[in-house]
């Protein structure tokens, strides 16, 4: 075999990964270019979550691939996704523990679950680059000899989602914006804050700035029928949102939430 067809037939056989986004909860966010993506896809891993409600999650994947590809012809991969168990005393240390074992599952997947020169997807929620994982775990598999490749279709973030509710800007001319976790915000002052989106903040950490001139445009579910928004000054949402999140939690057993904090 000459060199150039050598090449070509080791390029054939690598499997390729499509990380899809898919929006942040809405079916019409749903790009063309992520349709795109799931149609040329021969096997889709999936990711199953387990705890109350959590299967509305796969049930919205399943929606989307029936609204994208009515005719079938693909495959499934299912998997158990490891469990996130978070140790305050030893917070990165379990953030590291819980990504190797999800890189370890996507390994097995892409081990057994695809064959030599098929092309799988994973429908992620919202973008693939903005609190998500996966990128760093496939970085991590080829760096250790994996014969894979990947490509990343964006996808509207739960951030874009939150400002297009609330029907505002996400920067303000001359003014950064910063975009943090919960467990961050909670090292900061009201001061330090001017433009701030904050992701996932289950413990309600924004109450300790309940006294402060921040305010605030807070969603839940975005983009679903679920969907909740509060908006004004944090000092008089501030408890009305907490109690939500413990309310919503409760009904759903589960809750994704995204907020702006901006001085007024």
């Amino acid at each position: 075999m000459q060199e150039k067809d050598r090449i070509r037939h080791d390029a054939s056989a690598m499997k390729t990964v499509l990380l899809i986004g898919i929006g942040a909860g809405h079916p019409d966010q749903v790009t063309l270019q992520a349709i795109q993506a799931i149609q040329r896809t021969d096997v889709f891993f999936v990711l199953e979550k387990a705890g109350a409600g959590k299967d509305t999650l796969t049930a919205a994947r399943h929606a989307i691939l029936g609204a994208a590809r009515p005719d079938a012809g693909y495959r499934l991969a299912t998997a158990v996704s490891p469990e996130r168990r978070i140790d305050d005393g030893a917070y990165q240390a379990s953030i590291d523990g819980w990504r190797g074992a999800r890189t370890a599952v996507l390994a097995e997947l892409i081990e057994t679950g695809m064959r030599d020169g098929e092309t799988a997807g994973i429908l992620v929620w919202g973008d693939p680059c903005l609190y998500d994982g996966t990128i760093q775990s496939l970085h991590e598999l080829i760096a250790a000899g994996a014969d894979l490749a990947f490509e990343v279709v964006p996808g509207i973030s739960s951030v874009q989602a939150l400002t297009a509710a609330h029907r505002v800007v996400l920067n303000r001319v001359g003014e950064a914006i910063a975009i943090t976790t919960a467990r961050q915000l909670a090292r900061l002052n009201a001061a330090d804050i001017t433009n701030m989106v904050v992701m996932l903040d289950g413990r309600a950490a924004f109450t300790r700035f309940s006294d402060s001139d921040l305010e605030i445009y807070w969603g839940a579910y975005l983009g679903t029928a679920d969907e909740i928004l509060v908006a004004g000054p944090l000092r008089d949402r501030a408890d009305e949102i907490a109690q939500m999140i413990d309310e919503a939690r409760t009904r759903h057993g589960w809750i994704m939430d995204t907020y702006l904090l901006r001085r007024g």
